[in-house]
C-alpha cells in the first residue's frame, strides 16, 4: 500500500504533464498538425550546435575510466570553477569552485536545499502564481509552502501580502523570475522590496531568512529587459540553476547550485547540501553533463523565435478580446478564463482541439497558461480556434 501522505498529494495535485499526454493522444487521433497543444514547457528551439560538439568531443578526448566513474558529490572541480567564472564575468560576483554544487537540474537542487533547511512544520514563502511542484518539493520534506499572492494587475510581488506571509517558522523564500508560469520578470523595485521586507524580518525573528533563486529562465528575458541578479540585493540569497530551458537539454538534467560565502551558516550549508545529495540518492550530477557544459557554459539558445511565437499569441489573442498581460520572459502567456472555473474553460478549450494547463495548478485560479514553446506557424494556425472559442462564450454557448 502506498503512503497516505502520497495518496493526498496524488488527490489534490493537477499533473501538467498528464495534460500534455492527453494531447499527444488527440495529436495521434485528428494529426500533430490539428492539435494545439500549449500545456508544457518542453523547449521548442535547438539546442546550439556546440552541446552535440562538445559531448562529441567529450566522449573522444576523456579517459573513459574517469569520465563514467563516481565524481564528487559536489561535482568536478573544474567543472565548477568553469561555473563560477562564468558567473563572476557576467554578475560582478567572487564565487570560486568551493561556492559551486552541480546538481541534476533546479528541480534537484531545490529538493536537496529543502532536506537541506527544513524541520517538520517549517515554512517555505513563494511568490504566487507559482511553479507547481513547489508544493511538492516543500511538502515531501515536512514543511509547508505558504503563497504570497502577486498583484493581479502587474504580476509583481505584492508587499502587504509578502509581509503577512512570514512567520516565525519561514525558513526561505522561494522566487522565480523570469516566472513560470507567468512569464513576468520582477523589476528591481520589485526585488529591492523583497530584501527590505526578508531584512526586517530577520532581524525580528533573530535568525538568517534565505532567498533561493530559482533561475532557469534567466536567459529568456526579450528586449534585453534587465533580470536583476538577487545577490546584491540580499546577502543571504542562495542561486538555482538549470541548463534545460538555455541550452534546450532538460532530459540532460544539469544544473547548480551557488551560495557565496558570506551567506550565513556557509559552511555549514554546504557540508549539509553535500550530504543531503547523497541521502536523496542523487550520488552527483551526471558526469558527462558536467565535461559538456564546461565547454558550453558561456552558450545559449536563439530566444528571438521564442519571442516571435510570444507575439503572435499575445497581439492575436488580445485583439481577440482576451485579457492577458505581457509576458518579458520564460516562454508562458498567462490569460484570463472566459469563466470563473479554469479547468472547465481548458475542458471546453479541448472542443477547439487547445490544450491549456489551467491556471488553478499554479495557484492562480481563473487564469489559463499557455506555454508557447511550440513552431510559430502552430502558434498561428491556432487563432482560428481561439477566434471559435471566443465566439462560444460570447453567445453563451
Amino acid at each position: 500500500m502506498v503512503s497516505k501522505r502520497m495518496q493526498a498529494s496524488l488527490e489534490g495535485s493537477i499533473c501538467i504533464r498528464d495534460i500534455f499526454e492527453e494531447g499527444k493522444k488527440l495529436a495521434a487521433i485528428y494529426g500533430k498538425e490539428n492539435i494545439f497543444n500549449f500545456s508544457i514547457g518542453n523547449p521548442s528551439v535547438e539546442p546550439p550546435a556546440i552541446v552535440n560538439a562538445a559531448m562529441k568531443e567529450v566522449l573522444d578526448s576523456e579517459d573513459a575510466l574517469t569520465l563514467h566513474g563516481y565524481p564528487a558529490n559536489v561535482g568536478h572541480p573544474d567543472v565548477r570553477q568553469a561555473v563560477a567564472k562564468h558567473l563572476n564575468k557576467n554578475f560582478e560576483t567572487s564565487y570560486t569552485l568551493d561556492n559551486i554544487i552541480m546538481t541534476s537540474g533546479a528541480a534537484s537542487a531545490i529538493a536537496i536545499l529543502c532536506n537541506t533547511f527544513l524541520d517538520p512544520e517549517d515554512e517555505v514563502i513563494t511568490f504566487a502564481p507559482y511553479f507547481w511542484e513547489y508544493k511538492s518539493y516543500v511538502e515531501s520534506f515536512y514543511g509547508k509552502l505558504v503563497p504570497a499572492l502577486c498583484d493581479q494587475k502587474t504580476l509583481q510581488p505584492d508587499e502587504k501580502t509578502f509581509e503577512k506571509a512570514f512567520s516565525p517558522r519561514t525558513k526561505f523564500v522561494l522566487i522565480n523570475t523570469p516566472n513560470n508560469p507567468t512569464g513576468a520578470v520582477y523589476t528591481e523595485a520589485s526585488i529591492r522590496m523583497v530584501a527590505k521586507v526578508m531584512q526586517q524580518k530577520e532581524l525580528e525573528y533573530g535568525h538568517p531568512i534565505y532567498l533561493i533563486s530559482d533561475e532557469p529562465y534567466r536567459n529568456l528575458a526579450y528586449n534585453n529587459i534587465p533580470v536583476p541578479y538577487l545577490t546584491h540585493y540580499y546577502r543571504n540569497t542562495i542561486v538555482v540553476y538549470s541548463y534545460s530551458k538555455a541550452l534546450s537539454i532538460p532530459g540532460e538534467r544539469i544544473g547548480y547550485i551557488a551560495i557565496e560565502s558570506c551567506v550565513d551558516d556557509f559552511a555549514e550549508i554546504i557540508a549539509t547540501a553535500t550530504a543531503s545529495i547523497r541521502y536523496l540518492g542523487y550520488v552527483n550530477a551526471p558526469s558527462l553533463q558536467q565535461k559538456m557544459l564546461k565547454k558550453c557554459v558561456d552558450a545559449s539558445v536563439d530566444i528571438s523565435i521564442y519571442e516571435k511565437t510570444r507575439d503572435i499569441l499575445y497581439d492575436g489573442l488580445t485583439a481577440m478580446g482576451y485579457e492577458c498581460i505581457h509576458p518579458d520572459g520564460a516562454f508562458y502567456l498567462f490569460v484570463k478564463a472566459l469563466e470563473e472555473d479554469d479547468t472547465s474553460f481548458c475542458n471546453e478549450a479541448k472542443k477547439e482541439r487547445i490544450i491549456m494547463a489551467p491556471g488553478s495548478a499554479f495557484y492562480g485560479p481563473g487564469w489559463v497558461r499557455i506555454s508557447y514553446c511550440v513552431p510559430s506557424e502552430l502558434a498561428k494556425a491556432s487563432l482560428p480556434a481561439f477566434q471559435r472559442l471566443k465566439e462560444r462564450y460570447d453567445r453563451g454557448a
